[in-house]
């Protein structure tokens, strides 16, 4: 969503996370070895320089046990009793994992029984300390207005009027009301300084979009278009929504209910399951497998332009293609050109009237944009269309972080409008991708709403394990040619 802060926090926990577990085990291991403060021999001797190592390698790994026990969440932030309990788990869990390493390796990790002993009691403090002091320092730039969070509230509810008085102060809660619509007379008389408005359509038009972080909904209007329209605006403009129900009995059972400020049941709705530590973790694999993709395909890039060059010496080596990726920003996309280039950079329509066969088009469009024997490709560019080579220079978009390795498909300017599909800004809530669901289930031979479908599903379904499952599926889709034209 707009307001970063959540995601800053995150980030923030995650590196605090890191060193407040390798403080712990070096602490442990100087208490052990350095020190000595059992005066006993040590079991077998691992060195300083060793044991950090063998630590930094595995403390990532950590840190995702951490991660998928929600201790990243932004539902977790304020409940310190549960987050306390996760933090031992996942210390536990933790610590189970490297003990176990250490059985299945033939490399010793510890040089004494007591040092994961130590390590653990250490590690658990020291969580538990950062923690306490990573909140109130949060708490603390409330009053800096650092990280505060701009909410405007729709309904004339008593929940509504409830949710102003236990929000009034934004130094502590850290949620700034700029806003209420349908607001009711008590309310008005006890906060005079609170901008109220009689419809939402009006809120909009006198608010900045960009200033609006956070959505709260307290009822549901009779008309579903009132209702849509709210919905629909906050995930256009990307902005977080929350309903909450007038009656909490009745959602109950399946439907997962968070607490908003620790007391008032909400129903969350996000536009993609990609938020909080999701995206940290998405971004680094994105730039770790990027980086190391790309050395790997350094080598073969190099012999692709060469060959390029070698046979349409005019033209320039890469393809600058204009897509849209998060958010609907437009980014650059780079491909190796395999267009001859009298045709590069002008329409389809353009180059076959330019060679003389203006009928092609018809044959052209008709086929989804692509023809057999297209006349306009260079003979290298048939070869690398069809093992899908003409995309190695895309893994230089994923090191800079305009797309991702899974994500989207990215489309050019113009294509939702050409199609009439109406949830272009639901899938930009996320960095289009280099592959995704679409072309691991048949590219090119699936229609384009299909694809779309596809796209929206990885939207809101997104998990980290559902990254993997696409990346395997896409080397099995490259290499077997499925769906390559």
């Amino acid at each position: 969503m707009k307001s970063n802060a959540s995601l800053l926090y995150s980030l923030i926990l995650v590196v605090g996370d890191f060193l407040a577990l390798v403080v712990a085990f070096a602490t442990a291991y100087i208490l052990r070895v350095s020190i000595n403060i059992t005066d006993q021999p040590i079991s077998q001797t691992v060195y300083a320089r060793d044991y950090l190592i063998i630590f930094l390698t595995l403390l990532p790994f950590w840190i995702l046990i951490f991660a998928l026990l929600g201790l990243y969440q932004n539902s977790i932030y304020e409940k310190r009793f549960n987050e306390l309990g996760r933090l031992f788990v996942g210390s536990f869990i933790g610590m189970l994992f490297v003990i176990a390493w250490e059985y299945a390796s033939s490399q010793a990790i510890f040089p004494g029984k007591l040092v994961p002993i130590l390590g653990f009691s250490l590690a658990f403090l020291l969580l538990v300390i950062f923690r306490n002091l990573a909140r109130a320092t949060r708490s603390r730039l409330f009053k800096y207005d650092i990280g505060v969070t701009n909410l405007l509230i729709v309904g004339n509810t008593k929940i509504a009027s409830e949710l102003v008085e236990s929000l009034a102060d934004w130094h502590i809660s850290g949620y700034r009301i700029i806003g209420l619509v349908g607001h009711a007379a008590d309310t008005a008389k006890k906060f005079p300084n609170l901008s109220l408005f009689d419809s939402f359509e009006k809120a909009v038009k006198k608010l900045r979009t960009n200033d609006i972080h956070s959505i709260v909904q307290t009822e549901l209007y009779s008309g579903n278009d009132r209702n849509n329209d709210i919905l629909e605006f906050a995930q256009t403009h990307h902005i977080a929504y929350r309903f909450i129900p007038g009656n909490s009995e009745l959602f109950v059972g399946n439907i997962d209910v968070e607490l908003f400020r620790s007391s008032i049941p909400v129903i969350a709705v996000h536009q993609t399951a990609l938020i909080g530590w999701g995206r940290i973790v998405k971004r680094l694999s994105d730039l770790i497998l990027g980086s190391v993709a790309l050395i790997i395909a350094t080598p073969f890039m190099i012999i692709i332009a060469v060959a390029i060059k070698l046979t349409d010496f005019r033209g320039p080596i890469f393809y600058k293609d204009p897509r849209h990726s998060r958010f609907n920003t437009l980014v650059s996309i780079y491909k190796f050109r395999t267009l001859k280039q009298k045709y590069n950079g002008i329409t389809a329509e353009e180059a076959f009237a330019k060679m003389g066969k203006p009928k092609l088009i018809n044959e052209y469009r008709s086929g989804g944009d692509q023809l057999v024997n297209d006349p306009r490709v260079t003979s290298i560019g048939n070869f690398l269309r069809r093992t899908s080579l003409d995309e190695l220079p895309q893994f230089i978009n994923v090191v800079k972080g305009e797309i991702s390795f899974v994500g989207p498909r990215a489309l050019q300017s113009g294509e939702y409008e050409k199609y009439g599909y109406d949830k272009k800004d639901l899938i930009l809530a996320v960095k289009s991708g280099l592959t995704g669901l679409a072309q691991i289930s048949g590219r090119k031979d699936i229609g384009f709403d299909e694809r779309r479908k596809l796209d929206l599903y990885y939207v809101q379904n997104w998990s980290f394990w559902l990254d993997l499952i696409i990346l395997v599926k896409t080397v099995r889709v490259v290499f077997g040619r499925i769906g390559a034209k």
